[in-house]
């Protein structure tokens, strides 16, 4: 693990990876066990990746954790995830707060119980002065909610005469998005086998980097988090442009 590690240009690390984190269940299948074994065995590797992109210096992390789909899974699934979030909150906050990483929500909490939206609330203002690793956690979030949403809300600002619709650009949209205050993902990473996004961050993935790995969630480790960040350094991010273009930019810059 060292030796990989050691291969990372800290200079040009992601700003900001997401994740989805895929393959709890299947994992757990594997194993004969429930699905919620494997959502229980997910949090340690949560922990393990939110430890080791702090100690690279990545500044944003987004975990997608549940989606607004997820609450038509079977009834006892989605209680114990809930109840698992919460109980994981409760736990990792003091530890959050000593490493200095600031907690931050995005979705449609809502819909969580009253005392998930609770204990979220206390984590966010416990957390909220910490200036090291963002962990932005994406809870009861669609992607496709999230853009009716700015649209609706773009609407009613047209409609009051606090826009006026000739001036609306792509910032102005950025700016209504739930992660208006977050710089776009560089890369995105899902674990599992699977190959989609699946309703995460669909505006903000323009130009990310996509990895995917067929390693289970619950396997998923630090080895795995720097052969992705490594895999992502070996590529020529391009945005549009000629491979020529880039090279000569990062010549005369």
């Amino acid at each position: 693990m060292q030796s990989l590690r050691e291969q990372i240009n800290l200079q040009r690390l992601p700003r900001h990876i997401a994740i989805i984190m895929d393959g709890n269940g299947r994992w757990a299948k594997e194993k004969g066990q429930d699905r919620l074994y494997g959502h229980f065995h997910g949090v340690e590797s949560v922990r393990n990746i939110v430890e080791g992109c702090a100690e690279l210096g990545v500044e944003y992390l987004t975990l997608y954790a549940f989606s607004t789909e997820n609450w038509d899974r079977p009834e006892y699934e989605v209680t114990g995830l809930i109840e698992l979030l919460v109980e994981t909150i409760r736990k990792e906050t003091e530890t959050l707060n000593k490493n200095n990483i600031k907690l931050h929500v995005i979705g449609d909490v809502k819909m969580l119980p009253e005392y998930a939206q609770k204990e979220l609330d206390e984590s966010l203002q416990i957390t909220s002065q910490n200036t090291g690793l963002n962990l932005v956690m994406a809870l009861s979030y669609s992607s496709r909610w999230e853009l009716v949403q700015a649209v609706k809300h773009i609407a009613e600002d047209v409609k009051a005469g606090k826009i006026d619709p000739a001036t609306i650009t792509q910032n102005t949209l950025q700016q209504y998005l739930v992660t208006s205050n977050f710089p776009d993902p560089e890369l995105m990473i899902r674990t599992s086998g699977e190959f989609r996004i699946s309703n995460f961050l669909l505006y903000q993935l323009a130009y990310a980097e996509l990895y995917f790995t067929n390693v289970r969630w619950p396997d998923f480790r630090k080895e795995n988090l720097y052969e992705a960040i490594l895999d992502f350094q070996g590529r020529e991010r391009r945005f549009g442009k000629t491979g020529d273009q880039v090279q000569k930019e990062q010549i005369n810059g």
